[in-house]
Formats: C-alpha cells, structure tokens, sequence
C-alpha cells in the first residue's frame, strides 16, 4: 500500500508516527508531500521518502491513500484529480473516527459518545465549555479537534472517556463521511471564501457535521441564525433549536449548557463552570489591567460578524483595533454592530484598513489608521487615556476582522506579538 501524508506541520508529523506504529499501516510505504524544502534533513533522518517544493502535489494519483491536512483545502484541483482516479482521500480527522467507531463496534458500547461543535465562531470557547461542564460533572471527558493539539493524539484516552468533545471546522467537515452522535451548530456566516468554492460548498461542508448521523442523534442549532437552521435542516437526528437570550459572544454559553443538560449535568455545576470560566487564549483573552484601562485580545476574531460580537460584548467605552488581510467579505456587519455599541474609536492597520474604514463610515466613529500593530496599540492607548480621564473607564479591544498573514504567520502569532507589546506598556 503507498500512503501520502500531505502536509507536514504538527498534524502530519503525529499522523506518520501513528501510521508507522499500527498494525492496520506499518507495513505501507508512506511518503511525506509538503511544499516547505527546508524539510529535507528532518525527513532524510527520519528515513521516509519525501517530494518536496512547488512540484509537490505532482502525480498524487499514484497512491492508494493520501491523507491531507486541513490546512491543504479538498477542493485543491490535483486531490480532486486524484479522487476522480479512485484514490482514497483521507485526514486525521477521518482517521480519528474511524478508529474511535470502529472501537465501539468491538465492544459493542455506545461509549464514548462524540459531541462535535462547529460554526464559523465560537467554536473554541463552545466546545471547552462543554469539556468542563462534563469533567465538573465527573464524566470522563476528551477535548480535542482544531484546539491546537492533532487530534489523532487523543484517540488512546478517547476509547476509554464516556463523552468525546470535538471542535470541527469546515475544513476538516469537508470531506467527511460520519457525523459525531451529538452535533453542535452555532452561528453561521459567510467565511474562508478565499479557501472554499463559493459560499454554497462552505454551508455544504459545515453541513456534515449532522448529515451522516442517526435518527438517534441529536443536533443543536442556533433557530435565530438562518445557516445554522439551514444546516440542521440536513440532518435525519433530533432537533433542539436553541434562542439565546444574548446577542454576543456568552451566548455560546447558554448552547453549551443547552448540551451540557441533555448529557445530565446539572444545573449547579453548569453555573459553578460558566462563573470560573476565564476564556481561551485570543478568544477575546483578558490580557491586563492599567490603571482604568482593560486589554482584550481577541486575534482569533478573523471576521466581521467574530469582531461584531466582540464590540457587542461590552459597556465600557471602547477602543478598537482591527485590520488584515482581506478575506472578501462584506464589513456591513460591523459597521451595523459599531452603531449598536460602545466603540468611540476605531484604529486600523494592515492590508485592508482603507477598505474597513470606507465600509464602517456610516458608524460614525472616529477613525486613525497606523502602519503596523505596535503603533496601532500606542494610538488606541492614548484615545483610552482620554476616555478613561472622562468616563472612569475604558477598554482596548484587539479583534482584527480580518486574517493575519499580511504581517503574520497566523492569528496566534498576532496575538502573541499584541499581549507581548501590551505588557510591555506601563
């Protein structure tokens, strides 16, 4: 059998390691593809076969199983070239489910029992709270998907929990063929346009979260969020439609209790989690406190509708830091959102500030535009002061809207180099 692993950041490092020890691949030729030259020594001392460089993805079609990387997107003309030929495309994540059900089938048990939360956001800060609420409940809980570590390497402590928590994006939904027991959609909106066909395939991946289950199964969905329904809508499980109470980012919150009830915990200590709940890193993370001035870092924030959520999040007066690359989508979402919430000023950096500014103009907010982040936090700090000295209080939130790599490697960068210049201000 001649394996490709097809990208080989930290998810193809750990899918070689698990495919060379099973018993099911160990005996495969498996040759690492990834555009990044620089890759040569370590896979010359690990001892695999490797193609390297722009002509990477070359004869694909030669292999009997090529598992991608989300960050590779499905859709890329040579995997489909290949899928057309008969090879088999597959991704950790279909790894991950295979062996996990496979699992159960052996011994005949409903356990774990996968929960899998997507959404275009909120999906990080979901899908923790749920972990919690269950682990506080003293359930055997796994969290794992897109929160940074690959997934695969929490299959050996999955078979063995009672609930399986899973952030999933479009990405790693694109291509799938299962659905999780229990799925979860939260709000969606038009994303990844620049990665994903057009926005009808992006509904259509997101839509296999709930498409494959059982009529066993259950689906949450937001019932105020009309791609939310409309990809509930495709699945045969159970439907809870949930209408949340609040119109910015805790209402993630109450669909994590939502879930949180029907898997039996209770009351107390969903609201014992929610109250010592801190946040996640980038997710709109509490960095620090000077004087009357709050820092918020939300770099995870790569969209309008993520950043409008944000500003939406609180009555302080507000200073925003936004800007990036552009994803070609529509700010109007903003823009209505600024005109609804505390934001007295808007400082913009980055490839699309000029773009932002002409489309949130109808806020009537008071702009600055900056060359770089660093001058984009001395500026929001010295509107803050002037706040702070007239209202007692002000708050600096850093949501870009908008993707990182005109400056950065991605969002965790960015909000790594924010949080190390905000700590650096006295």
């Amino acid at each position: 059998m001649n394996i490709a692993v097809l990208g080989f950041g930290s998810e193809g490092r750990t899918l070689l390691t698990f495919l060379k020890k099973s018993s099911r691949y160990k005996k495969a030729v498996i040759t690492v593809l990834d555009r990044n030259e620089a890759l040569a020594p370590e896979l010359k001392k690990i001892g695999v076969p490797y193609r390297l460089g722009i002509g990477y993805l070359k004869d694909i079609a030669s292999f009997d199983i090529v598992f991608r990387s989300p960050g590779i997107p499905y859709l890329t003309p040579e995997i489909q070239q290949a899928v057309k030929k008969g090879v088999k495309v597959s991704s950790q994540t279909k790894l991950f489910f295979e062996e996990l059900y496979a699992a159960r089938t052996v011994a005949k048990s409903a356990k774990p029992a996968v929960i899998g939360v997507t959404g275009t956001k909120g999906k990080g800060t979901t899908s923790t709270l749920i972990f919690q609420m269950l682990k506080n409940a003293k359930y055997k809980a796994v969290l794992a998907g897109n929160m940074g570590k690959p997934m695969i390497e929490s299959l050996a402590a999955a078979k063995k929990a009672d609930y399986v928590v899973l952030e999933l994006s479009s990405f790693q939904l694109q291509d799938m063929e299962v659905s999780p027991d229990i799925a979860v959609v939260l709000d969606i909106f038009p994303d990844h346009l620049d990665a994903h066909k057009d926005l009808r395939e992006y509904y259509n991946a997101k839509a296999n979260i709930g498409r494959f289950q059982k009529k066993s199964g259950r689906i949450f969905f937001y019932s105020t969020n009309a791609g939310s329904v409309r990809i509930a809508a495709k699945s045969p499980a159970r439907k809870h439609g949930i209408t949340p109470k609040q119109d910015n980012l805790r209402k993630n919150f109450e669909m994590a209790a939502a879930v949180a009830r029907t898997c039996g915990c209770s009351g107390s200590v969903i609201e014992k989690t929610v109250k010592k709940f801190t946040g996640i890193e980038h997710r709109l993370e509490l960095v620090k406190k000077i004087k009357s001035i709050t820092f918020y870092n939300d770099s995870a924030g790569t969209n309008p509708v993520a950043t409008a959520a944000a500003v939406l999040s609180f009555r302080e007066p507000i200073v925003l830091i936004a800007g990036g690359k552009d994803k070609g989508l529509s700010y109007a979402p903003l823009s209505a959102a600024l005109k609804k919430s505390a934001v007295q000023h808007i400082v913009l950096f980055g490839e699309n500030r000029e773009k932002i500014a002409h489309e949130v103009k109808s806020a009537k907010r008071t702009i600055t535009m900056a060359s770089n982040l660093k001058e984009a936090l001395k500026i929001a700090f010295d509107r803050a002061k002037e706040l702070a000295a007239q209202k007692e209080s002000a708050v600096i939130v850093f949501s870009p809207a908008a993707a990182s790599f005109d400056m950065f490697a991605n969002y965790k960068e960015r909000g790594e180099v924010y949080k190390k210049t905000v700590n650096a201000l006295r």
